[in-house]
């Protein structure tokens, strides 16, 4: 359900369980957080989802029956992302919810189609959300738009997440791919220190 496609130092994974709309069992999720700290070496690291959800978050029957939404492999997930020195991307195909928020607001770029909505309902299922969510969404949006999803619940539409700052581009789901290889493409030619070096520097290191 989880596939990886590496074309040298770019790596490609995509969630591949549109029955279910890529929701996340246990077992995908250690599978995400394996392959991204195993990833260190990627000049460019690609999310994306197959059909028309990107991820519709946990899966729900579960949640019911073990402790996936409250597991720790979420924030290992996001916080091996997070941590790449490559330049990261969420691809995302259709709506963002729930849990799959993390792995997105953990990368460096998040590029939306026409239609996708963001929302995270956490409070409304009586959970926390992972630790470094609400801060790294803040540091996206502002306190009072996280609040507005966070808090006051509310589903963002594509234009609203563009004009937010949590989507860096919206493109037709016809161009998500051409895009997303544009955006890598001086990346993957640089060389990997200077790429390195440029990333640290954005982000203050």
């Amino acid at each position: 359900m989880i596939e990886l496609r590496k074309e040298g130092s770019l790596w490609v994974v995509t969630l591949n369980r549109p029955e279910k709309a890529n929701s996340l069992t246990k077992a995908m999720l250690t599978e995400l957080a394996d392959i991204a700290e195993a990833a260190q070496d990627a000049a460019a690291f690609v999310l994306t989802g197959r059909g028309k959800v990107f991820s519709a978050g946990a899966d729900l029957e579960e949640i019911r029956s073990t402790d996936l939404a409250v597991s720790p492999e979420w924030e290992r997930l996001s916080g091996a992302i997070a941590a790449l020195p490559g330049l990261s991307i969420a691809a995302l195909n259709g709506t963002l919810a729930g849990g799959a928020c993390g792995m997105a607001l953990a990368c460096d770029l998040r590029i939306g189609v026409p239609g996708a909505k963001v929302f995270y309902p956490v409070m409304k299922l009586g959970y926390l959300p992972q630790p470094s969510d609400p801060a790294r969404l803040s540091a996206l949006v502002g306190p009072a738009r996280a609040k507005l999803i966070l808090m006051a619940g509310q589903k963002i539409t594509a234009e609203e997440a563009l004009a937010f700052g949590l989507f860096d581009r919206i493109v037709t789901p016809e161009a998500l791919d051409a895009t997303v290889r544009e955006l890598v493409a001086d990346v993957l030619a640089a060389k990997p220190d200077i790429a390195r070096g440029i990333k640290g520097l954005c982000q203050g290191n």
